[in-house]
């Protein structure tokens, strides 16, 4: 099948019918998202209008001013006066990310946040961070299936450049994650955390 074939036939499927509060209610009840289901078009649906606004972030330059506007559109609420931005970012969901107070995102930082993504106030996240809060199933009958799950950055953190934080995690107040680390368990407040996958290496 080739890609206009593949556009067309999801072009003619049928309006989606669901809202953020009640794809965020589904994967309360279930974080499991079945490929073709409602909570799966929706994903796409919303994709596509993150696109839309992560193309104007990226394709020109912009004031803090202008960025926090166009932050606030993506994510679907005003973003704190302190929070700053250097392009470009990416997301492909966008309305599950919640900000904090004077955050700092640095370049090419990935978004996958239907499953939620939070940055507590105060965070420093460094170059091309990646947040993965979604899986697909391990099943190859099943690969199309996702399960979601949020992660969660508490206060003060600093996150350095290239690291990936998987879903389900939650890193604690004051804590490091060290550049390049890949982050598959929590990490407590106030230590640093490396390596792949990351483990804590020392207290602050």
């Amino acid at each position: 099948m080739t890609r206009a074939l593949r556009y067309n036939e999801f072009a003619s499927r049928r309006e989606v019918d669901m809202t953020t509060q009640e794809f965020n209610a589904q994967l309360q009840r279930d974080n499991h998202i079945a490929a073709g289901s409602p909570a799966h078009e929706f994903m796409h649906k919303a994709a596509d209008e993150a696109r839309k606004t992560t193309a104007l972030i990226n394709g020109a330059y912009h004031t803090d001013e202008e960025l926090r506007a166009l932050m606030s559109r993506l994510v679907g609420y005003r973003v704190d006066d302190g929070f700053r931005l250097f392009p470009p970012v990416y997301t492909d969901f966008g309305k599950n990310i919640k900000i904090g107070k004077d955050v700092f995102v640095n370049s090419g930082c990935c978004f996958q946040d239907q499953g939620g993504v939070t940055l507590g106030d105060g965070c420093l996240v460094g170059h091309n961070v990646v947040f993965a809060t979604l899986d697909h199933d391990k099943h190859p009958g099943r690969r199309g299936d996702m399960t979601a799950a949020p992660i969660v950055v508490g206060k003060d953190v600093w996150i350095g450049a290239h690291a990936t934080i998987l879903k389900g995690v939650t890193i604690g107040d004051g804590a490091i994650v060290a550049a390049g680390a890949v982050v598959t368990r929590d990490v407590p407040p106030n230590t640093i955390a490396a390596g792949v996958p990351a483990r804590v290496v020392k207290t602050i």
